[in-house]
């Protein structure tokens, strides 16, 4: 795969008395899309996270697109490139789905070709348009965070659990999404369960154990290994459809 565009060297973070990430050692290939695994607690969000700056790393560097962002401001990280849709599906609840992508919007103003793109994956935008985010329901939140995140064109998307209590529907639309992001050369890193989305999307995969990263290469090789998927993940990939 290409050089990365985010590279993580032995990371560390502390939240409180809790040493949560204990050396991640990550690169992420530009232009790809990467998966983080690994069971519940493992690091996995908090990798996301610190990465944003919304935690500070305690120890080791963060190197994105050539540049240390380790000690910068989540808005300075923002401005750089950087775009995170957390699994809380946050969105700003009293506002209309069109204000929650202005907020976003560079200078406050929304490119109509690009509204008319995300809205081709996710229709319901538009039909929701004018109404409080706070109204729609969870797939629906989760469809504005992610479009909140891709109004303005961004080198690297963190996205944490997208597909968690989605419809079908909902997330074959996301795939399609996700993949159009990639012809587009935006780099994704994807925190998600859901087996049979990462298995078609990932590119490369980490994936995490005790707040480090116990395994890194490419998704076809972990997902033809059988016998690695039960050491890595304590679950055979085929059998958790």
């Amino acid at each position: 795969m290409g050089e990365p565009i985010l590279t993580l060297s032995g990371v560390h973070t502390h939240i409180g008395q809790y040493h949560i990430l204990q050396g991640v050692d990550l690169a992420v290939p530009r232009g790809a899309l990467a998966v983080l695994l690994g069971r519940n607690g493992a690091g996995k969000t908090t990798t996301l996270r610190t990465v944003m700056g919304l935690w500070r790393a305690s120890a080791g560097t963060i190197v994105f697109d050539g540049r240390d962002i380790t000690g910068m401001a989540t808005p300075d990280i923002a401005r750089a490139g950087i775009a995170y849709v957390p699994e809380s599906m946050a969105v700003f609840s009293e506002l209309t789905v069109r204000e929650n992508l202005v907020l976003a919007a560079r200078n406050g103003l929304l490119d109509s070709a690009r509204v008319d793109w995300i809205c081709g994956f996710f229709p319901a935008l538009r039909k929701f348009w004018h109404s409080a985010a706070g109204n729609l329901s969870g797939g629906q939140k989760q469809m504005v965070a992610i479009a909140r995140a891709v109004v303005e064109p961004r080198q690297l998307l963190l996205v944490d659990e997208p597909t968690k209590g989605l419809a079908p529907a909902i997330v074959a639309s996301l795939m399609a999404a996700f993949l159009d992001l990639k012809d587009t050369s935006t780099t994704i890193l994807l925190v998600e369960q859901n087996v049979n989305f990462v298995r078609t999307l990932g590119d490369s995969v980490g994936v995490m154990d005790d707040g480090r990263v116990v395994h890194a290469g490419a998704m076809h090789d972990l997902a033809g290994d059988a016998a690695l998927q039960q050491r890595l993940l304590g679950l055979a990939l085929d059998a958790h459809q």
